[in-house]
């Protein structure tokens, strides 16, 4: 049986005649009969029996009568997902997140995705730059947000934003009370990095920006997050170089400051994916993705798309 047979199966049915049918089908009486019969032999078994005025259903017509509604919705939902998945508008979007990109931007990407697609499911996995290398090369994710990534084959890394560095200070800190921090004001003060992890990032910035200046960084906690980070400040440790995002952590006893640096001036956030995902799903939040960079006037980075 095909879909075919089971529409003009349905509409014999309903019109219990050969030729009212055909003319409700658009189409001729004798092809009809020949697609009822066959669908006939195909089963085995009579499904109508001819009367003086057309046509009445068998017990086995009856019985094919009452499931063909739901076979041809079915196909028709089968369809519908098929025509929606193919155009991006359902299916899964695995994004993999860090540090203070969840902060601000990331989220602000996904909201604008959601309000246009809100049959995409949302999966968020909250991995290390490393993981989310790995978990792209393995596809268990689709997307993943990260800082400083290094060119790598079969990945495409797209910038999103350019964001600015501040000093986060203990509240009792005497350069609170600066506009402004420089590098050489926290030379040999106690500092708090993150992340602290083998791949370049932030904390490999900041050791270089003192390098360069010529000025001692005095390292006290390395922690993963900047959470742990901020906290840290905010108990008295030390203080920390973080991005404009990590700010919306209003943490009391943390005072944040604009940095000022020749070498160290601002951090750039990108998303990265695979060169060969095809996904829908994927190039329709790239969309996003670019529409937001472009109002940043960022492009992509050499050798990735768009």
């Amino acid at each position: 049986m095909d879909l075919r047979q089971m529409k003009y199966f349905q509409a014999l049915c309903e019109e219990l005649n050969f030729t009212r049918a055909a003319e409700r089908l658009h189409m001729a009486q004798p092809p009809l009969t020949r697609q009822i019969r066959g669908l006939e032999d195909e089963l085995g078994t009579p499904l109508f029996v001819r009367t003086a005025k057309g046509v009445e259903l068998t017990a086995a017509g009856q019985a094919l009568r009452d499931e063909v509604p739901n076979i041809l919705s079915l196909a028709q939902r089968a369809r519908e997902r098929a025509q929606r998945a193919g155009q991006g508008l359902i299916g899964q979007l695995d994004v993999g997140i860090f540090g203070s990109g969840v902060l601000d931007v990331i989220p602000r990407l996904l909201a604008a995705f959601h309000r246009a697609r809100p049959e995409v499911r949302i999966e968020l996995h909250n991995l290390t730059k490393a993981e989310q290398l790995q978990a792209l090369r393995e596809r268990r994710i689709t997307i993943g947000f990260n800082r400083l990534v290094a060119p790598e084959p079969g990945l495409e890394v797209l910038a999103v934003l350019q964001e600015t560095l501040v000093v986060g200070l203990p509240e009792t800190h005497p350069l609170c009370a600066r506009p402004e921090i420089t590098l050489r004001d926290l030379d040999g003060e106690p500092m708090i990095v993150y992340p602290n992890a083998p791949l370049p990032g932030l904390a490999q910035e900041v050791a270089t920006a003192f390098h360069r200046e010529g000025i001692r960084l005095n390292v006290v906690q390395a922690v993963e997050d900047v959470l742990t980070c901020v906290a840290l400040v905010a108990g008295g440790f030390g203080s920390c170089i973080t991005t404009q995002s990590a700010t919306s952590l209003r943490l009391p006893g943390v005072v944040y400051r604009p940095l000022r640096s020749r070498y160290l001036r601002d951090i750039e956030l990108s998303c990265l994916y695979r060169s060969d995902d095809t996904s829908p799903v994927l190039s329709a939040f790239l969309d996003v993705v670019r529409a937001f960079a472009d109002k940043q006037h960022i492009g992509e980075t050499p050798g990735g798309r768009g």
